[in-house]
């Protein structure tokens, strides 16, 4: 019964954390800010007043595709959001706004996590074959080697957390002082913030969930 409960649970939480920001992002995609600004000129702004001339705004496909890239120092926008002139539109914007304002201050959290993605991407990539592999074989060895790799790839996930948050709070922080919403106009802007945020926590919470099913799992095979 503890494992349909605990089944139940990891699929639950994303699919309530994933039509948490549909909704929001359709709702507020048809309420227009006062500024009227669409999401490539609020990210240009943004970047203009805080002399990020060198960070350039791309569309590309897609639907919610929106991120910043490091590497080319670019914030590609989906196209939504690029022509958009909407709260979400903004909110979205604004944020990936704030992860290059993070890399052009050597933000610690950020560089933590771009540290962390060769070892994450390999771990999340392996680690399950290493732990099931381990468990059916009894190799405690092997399953634990796994572990490893899957406990650093959670970690991204929980490193993630203060860079995603942190963005959402430069971004409000922005658009406020940037005038490209009114005070009024917070309320609805950090409903999108957030609702984008649960997705993140939604995340860490399940893989943290599954990290500590795979040690419980572990103590119990080193036990027999």
């Amino acid at each position: 019964m503890s494992f349909i409960i605990y089944f139940a649970l990891i699929l639950i939480i994303p699919l309530w954390a994933q039509s948490k920001v549909k909704s929001t992002y359709k709702k507020y995609s048809k309420v227009p800010t006062s500024s009227a600004m669409s999401g490539a000129e609020v990210a240009r702004k943004i970047l203009d007043d805080n002399g990020l001339y060198n960070v350039a705004v791309e569309e590309v496909r897609g639907h919610l595709t929106d991120h910043y890239d490091p590497r080319s120092k670019v914030i590609r926008l989906s196209t939504d959001i690029y022509h958009g002139r909407s709260t979400a539109g903004a909110a979205v914007a604004a944020h990936e706004v704030g992860h290059a304002i993070q890399d052009a201050q050597d933000y610690a959290f950020l560089r933590f996590r771009s540290a962390l993605v060769p070892v994450a991407s390999f771990g999340s990539n392996i680690s399950i074959f290493l732990i099931i592999g381990g468990f059916l074989l009894g190799m405690a060895g092997l399953a634990l080697a796994g572990i490893v790799f899957f406990a650093a790839a959670v970690l991204f996930q929980l490193i993630t957390l203060p860079v995603e948050f942190d963005a959402s709070n430069r971004a409000m922080s922005q658009l406020v002082s940037t005038g490209v919403i009114r005070n009024d106009e917070e309320r609805k802007t950090k409903k999108v913030l957030n609702a984008a945020a649960m997705t993140y926590v939604a995340g860490a919470l399940v893989a943290l969930a599954e990290l500590l099913r795979f040690v419980f799992m572990f103590v119990g095979m080193n036990e027999e």
